[in-house]
């Protein structure tokens, strides 16, 4: 794996632990994102009786999963501890007296790199922009097939190469080094897809910039909804003081930040149907 791809788990977990009680009101772009995946769904006809939600974080998915399938069940689970439980906060406590057959909605602190699920447990596996949080993507994809039944929808969002592009190039004109992580491109991630034995999956991207009145509030809405610097390879140690102006002097020249979104989604194939071929299909949406 590439050293630009590689990052440290630890503090990937303990950033979102820390921007637990912060990202709902940050993270802006994760739900608009979010409505754009959900409407997606109109358009796909399965009937799961367990979904889970790989990397859940607060859980902004939550309600719009369980309504459009009101017989599920949704296992929401993220690598943060704190994230989990706000996840399941969102079960009001009166709904629980209601639930035949035991609650809709159950939260677990878990590694979507070693997914806490029996094989063939979930009919759909939903995941919104925390696919780039993985250490391994290959295994994250190889534990999705496993945990889907056959016949299993894989749906989920990630950033593309283009993410973050005005701070990296902050950052290289600031002290040369790079504090901004690498991202897949949406062809390889449909190629690990296939690797993974995900069938007919169909790749999209978009770039969608976010455009702030001063660098200020731009670097707070990183910071408070956990996007930080993870690599395996940052630069150990605080930077100078100095650097922190720089930054924020270079970033305020145009304080706007450029996010590749990349939609991808893919079947598990029925048991019966293993000689069926596999289509990969890619656009650019306008």
């Amino acid at each position: 794996m590439s050293d630009s791809l590689a990052l440290d788990k630890r503090l990937v977990r303990r950033s979102f632990e820390q921007a637990a009680a912060t990202s709902d009101t940050a993270a802006v772009l994760q739900n608009e994102i979010c409505r754009r995946m959900l409407a997606r769904l109109d358009y796909i006809k399965l009937e799961p009786s367990v979904i889970l939600d790989a990397g859940s974080g607060t859980g902004n998915a939550l309600a719009g999963l369980l309504a459009r399938h009101p017989r599920a069940r949704v296992v929401a689970l993220d690598l943060a501890l704190a994230m989990a439980r706000r996840s399941r906060a969102r079960r009001r406590w009166w709904r629980r007296l209601f639930e035949r057959g035991g609650p809709r909605l159950s939260a677990l602190c878990g590694d979507m790199e070693q997914l806490p699920l029996a094989p063939g447990a979930a009919g759909m596996i939903w995941s919104n922009l925390a696919l780039q949080w993985a250490h391994d993507p290959r295994r994250t994809f190889a534990e999705m097939h496993r945990v889907l039944a056959p016949g299993g929808l894989l749906m989920f969002s990630s950033f593309g190469p283009d993410t973050l592009k005005e701070l990296r190039a902050a950052w290289q004109g600031v002290d040369g080094h790079t504090h901004v992580h690498g991202f897949i491109d949406m062809h390889d991630l449909g190629d690990m897809l296939v690797a993974a034995g995900l069938a007919n999956p169909v790749m999209e991207m978009e770039l969608i910039t976010m455009d702030y009145k001063a660098s200020g509030p731009l670097i707070a809405d990183l910071r408070a909804s956990g996007q930080t610097n993870a690599r395996a390879d940052r630069r150990r140690g605080l930077s100078p003081r100095a650097f922190g102006d720089r930054l924020r002097s270079a970033l305020d020249a145009s304080p706007r930040m450029t996010y590749e979104v990349v939609y991808g989604h893919a079947w598990k194939q029925p048991a019966r149907d293993t000689d069926v071929k596999t289509v990969r299909v890619f656009k650019r949406i306008p």
